[in-house]
């Protein structure tokens, strides 16, 4: 009786181990402080309350429908992408020192290579709706009350701080 019992906790056990979450991928909640090549795939939104960046969706099939209407700076980063480590050393200190600047949420879609290689369903769909190709890619948009997108501009390519200063202000300054 004591074997049968040892050899069902040790089933349990295993059963439960297997029921984690595999390499790369993570629960939402999950708070850091930068994310980087080994954070779990998902989008991760930057709290200036905690000035830590928190995994926020990870199966979603679109995330823009769980997000309150304003705007939005979305960084589309991929894990084995050089010029996305280069960028890094923009987009960081931006969120961090001048982004409470602009009336914008930060958030970052991370996958190893676009929606080709990602254990996220939600930063995989988001790389596909918004037709993201190239990285590191930085999208500016517009959640409007019915929860769409009204309008987005995407900028391809590493952005110093200034240059992602000033695409943000053009993208909300009132059109003439």
């Amino acid at each position: 009786m004591e074997d049968r019992d040892l050899l069902l906790s040790i089933l349990r056990k295993l059963l439960k181990a297997e029921e984690k979450p595999g390499p790369g991928k993570a629960q939402p909640g999950l708070e850091v402080e930068q994310v980087d090549v080994d954070s779990p795939h998902g989008i991760y939104r930057y709290s200036r309350e905690k000035g830590r960046w928190i995994l926020e969706w990870v199966d979603e099939d679109d995330f823009t429908q769980r997000l309150e209407p304003g705007n939005y700076v979305v960084y589309f980063d991929n894990a084995k992408c050089p010029a996305c480590r280069v960028y890094d050393v923009y987009w960081y200190p931006f969120v961090k020192l001048i982004g409470d600047t602009y009336p914008c949420n930060y958030l970052i879609a991370l996958c190893n290579w676009f929606s080709r290689d990602c254990n996220s369903n939600a930063a995989s769909r988001a790389f596909e709706k918004f037709d993201v190709h190239a990285s590191p890619t930085t999208l500016i948009m517009t959640v409007d009350s019915e929860k769409r997108v009204a309008r987005s501009r995407k900028i391809e390519g590493v952005k110093r701080m200034d240059e992602l200063a000033k695409a943000i202000e053009e993208f909300l300054s009132p059109k003439a």
